[in-house]
């Protein structure tokens, strides 16, 4: 499964993104799948994920209220909106997934079999 993340960019503090994960070639309907950031000079820590099924979702306390992962799974894409963006949140944002991944394991990295590229989102203040 190749994972194709996209929506970063430069926003100033207290602005918005969405950030977009899609599979090329495949659904990712059966998926559990999580974002995952990485500040330079940090260690690539958990953002948001949900679960395949169902759909529960879980997020990381600097991110509640914040950010909302959501699946459409016409368009086969999920999806992280982010609100009131502030300068810490500046890092690369990936994407991963997996087909076998159970919900207690999403903020796991090492529970994902598939990863995206990456994309960077820098938020000035």
């Amino acid at each position: 499964v190749q994972l194709q993340a996209s929506g970063g960019g430069l926003v100033q503090a207290g602005g918005s993104l969405r950030l977009s994960c899609a599979a090329s070639g495949r659904t990712l309907r059966n998926y559990g799948v999580g974002w995952f950031r990485q500040a330079v000079g940090t260690e690539r820590e958990f953002v948001a994920s949900v679960h395949r099924s169902g759909g529960g979702t879980l997020y990381a306390d600097s991110v509640k209220g914040r950010f909302t992962i959501s699946r459409d799974n016409v368009k086969a894409t999920v999806y992280l909106q982010m609100n009131n963006l502030k300068p810490e949140d500046t890092a690369i944002y990936y994407c991963a997934a997996d087909p076998r991944i159970i919900f207690s394991s999403l903020p796991n990295s090492r529970a994902y079999g598939y990863w995206g590229q990456g994309t960077q989102v820098t938020v000035s203040s």
